[in-house]
């Protein structure tokens, strides 16, 4: 149970772990941060600074399934080393997917996607009684 716990716990970091490359290429605009109106400057944003905020808002929408997966298998006492796999699983994918979003290698980080959302729909049909 400590894993899938740490495992929430980072999961739920990541987002904001993904706000970082955001404020960087935010802060390289004309005028830096515009913290009256960040979003609206994040809209305006091309490039790599487009692709990290758009990885920054995946990653909060990837931590809605993977929280109801690993708290599913926290409530059911589905703590199985294969359970416990995938949620490490999920998380390495994520990171991974991260950076190749930066990078613009769209395929590959589709497949990534796949592969890291798969993971917590297994846990989800791993605590199906």
């Amino acid at each position: 149970m400590l894993t899938l716990t740490l495992c929430l716990f980072i999961a739920c970091l990541l987002p904001y772990l993904a706000k970082i490359p955001v404020v960087i290429m935010m802060k390289k605009q004309p005028g830096g941060y515009d913290n009256k109106h960040p979003r609206t400057q994040q809209a305006a944003l091309t490039g790599i600074g487009a692709r990290a905020v758009a990885a920054h808002q995946n990653s909060f929408e990837s931590l809605i399934i993977f929280s109801t997966a690993a708290l599913t298998a926290i409530a059911t006492h589905n703590t199985s080393c294969l359970i416990q796999g995938l949620a490490i699983f999920h998380l390495i994918s994520r990171g991974i997917y991260h950076l190749l979003y930066l990078l613009n290698w769209a395929t590959l980080r589709s497949t990534l996607w796949t592969l890291g959302s798969l993971s917590s729909l297994g846990i989800l049909w791993l605590c199906i009684p």
